[in-house]
């Protein structure tokens, strides 16, 4: 018979690995930014939003806060450096105006678990508060983190597209929840099961979108591609005031041909 605290460990690594799938399923995402050179209509908001996850949950697992959490620091340790990594890749790759905007945006992350690291250790004295107020804050963004790839979802209805809504990220986050579920049940956490439970709600919708969509999606990329070879074809008519007669220029040809201005003459 396996002990409850067995199983747990063995669920917690399968965790830390599905977590390690899902800090790197970005990873197809950004290999096309780098090709195309822009971050194009790509939102920041799912790599912030697992940055500051990671950021509050390697707070909550520290020993002054949480004892005997050391899965917890491996994979949010892992998923900081992950993250931190694309959101600067993301600044990169940006225009003026949003590239200015996650960076503040980063800054603001980077004061505030500070701020909650310092008034934590600094104001409570036990480690039961200490776990409860870090849980507490670790819950809310939990939930965030795995809902902020719904930020593009107005987009996806609109549209009829999930062109920029990642599929790999959106199965690793339902694969991740339901492995953090099962790990927070064997042995009760209410911190890990709240937002993990949500996390397997968030990623089942955007799964059912993506299957919603896909033929649409296709539809569109396809009409877009014949789109661009019909433009490639088109004849360039350029008109010259001064000799009173049009050049139509042929891009398929070496030579345009010479057209009088009036109809009829070669």
């Amino acid at each position: 018979m396996v002990s409850a605290e067995v199983a747990r460990t063995t669920v917690g690594i399968l965790g830390n690995i599905t977590s390690l799938i899902l800090f790197l399923s970005p990873l197809p995402t950004f290999i096309q930014i780098w090709k195309k050179g822009s971050v194009e209509q790509f939102s920041p908001a799912p790599y912030l939003a697992t940055l500051l996850n990671c950021m509050i949950w390697l707070v909550y697992g520290l020993p002054l806060v949480h004892p005997h959490s050391m899965l917890l620091i491996t994979i949010n340790g892992s998923g900081c450096l992950i993250e931190l990594t694309f959101v600067l890749l993301f600044l990169f790759y940006s225009d003026g105006r949003k590239r200015f905007r996650v960076l503040v945006m980063l800054m603001l992350e980077f004061a505030f678990v500070a701020s909650v690291a310092i008034l934590v250790l600094t104001l409570s004295h036990t480690i039961s508060r200490r776990s409860l107020v870090v849980g507490s804050v670790c819950v809310f963004f939990g939930t965030l983190m795995y809902a902020a790839p719904l930020a593009v979802l107005k987009l996806v209805i609109t549209t009829r597209s999930i062109e920029y809504m990642p599929f790999f990220l959106s199965l690793a986050s339902f694969v991740n929840s339901i492995c953090w579920t099962a790990y927070a049940v064997i042995r009760f956490d209410l911190f890990i099961t709240i937002p993990n439970s949500l996390g397997i709600l968030f990623g089942l919708v955007q799964l059912i979108l993506y299957g919603k969509f896909y033929k649409s999606t296709q539809r569109q990329i396809e009409a877009r591609k014949r789109q661009g070879k019909g433009d490639m074809g088109l004849p360039e008519v350029v008109l010259i005031q001064d000799s009173k007669k049009m050049i139509i220029n042929n891009p398929t040809q070496q030579n345009g041909y010479l057209v009088s201005e009036t109809p009829g003459q070669p």
